[in-house]
């Protein structure tokens, strides 16, 4: 399940975000690669470490969890630190088809989780760069994905991706996983299926409408019944 999330980040925030992270040292990308994934991967990024680096994570994670459709889809137990690179069109950067490791751990923090989800924060707008796409594969065929600054896309860890070829201008994003709390990808689309059409109820017949309720707590039913906490 591929599902993208408007305006997590506002063009204020952006703006913002752009002019910290251009005042910033960029290293070698390959330096948070897993061993496949070194071999074809070319881009800078913001040290992950770095104190820039984690109070713009830390921003990120603030939107997310304030955003219901980032919830709704994730059901979020543990977000990895989020990190940021860039690909520029000078040095020819771009990311082959690689798959994330399965499990990440977090140098500082010492947080270790298992990678449900891949998550990517676009912070250009689509107009700043040619090329660059995340292609994204699945049963369904490989989905090509560039959206507006300040949107993301939630796809699943497990999937062949990459990112083409940037060969105008510069791509910049922040990128990170998600633990979820709802392991099995088909109950987690199942639970944000339900949730979509719960809140389109409550916008037709309101909060206190009774089938609005008893679906309500059929949601929650089912996320007590597959959580893993």
């Amino acid at each position: 399940m591929l599902i993208c999330v408007p305006n997590v980040l506002s063009k204020s925030d952006v703006a913002d975000f752009r002019r910290i992270m251009d005042e910033c040292s960029w290293e070698d990308g390959r330096s948070t690669a897993g061993a496949q994934s070194a071999l074809v991967k070319s881009n800078e990024q913001l040290p992950p470490d770095s104190e820039i680096a984690r109070k713009l994570g830390n921003r990120v994670i603030s939107a997310l969890t304030a955003n219901p459709r980032f919830i709704s889809a994730a059901v979020p137990l543990h977000i990895f630190p989020p990190l940021f690179n860039r690909y520029n069109a000078a040095d020819g950067h771009h990311f082959g088809i690689h798959i994330d490791n399965a499990v990440r751990g977090d140098r500082l923090t010492g947080l270790r989780i298992r990678t449900d989800l891949s998550v990517t924060l676009f912070l250009s707008e689509p107009d700043e760069y040619d090329g660059g796409e995340l292609v994204a594969e699945d049963l369904y065929g490989s989905h090509e994905i560039k959206l507006p600054a300040g949107d993301l896309v939630v796809y699943p860890a497990s999937s062949l991706h990459m990112v083409t070829p940037v060969t105008r201008g510069t791509r910049v994003a922040s990128f990170f996983w998600v633990q979820s709390m709802v392991r099995d990808a088909h109950a987690r689309s199942l639970i944000f299926d339900l949730d979509v059409a719960i809140q389109a109820l409550v916008e037709r017949l309101g909060r206190d409408d009774p089938e609005t309720v008893k679906l309500t707590g059929i949601y929650h039913n089912l996320i007590r019944y597959w959580a893993e906490v």
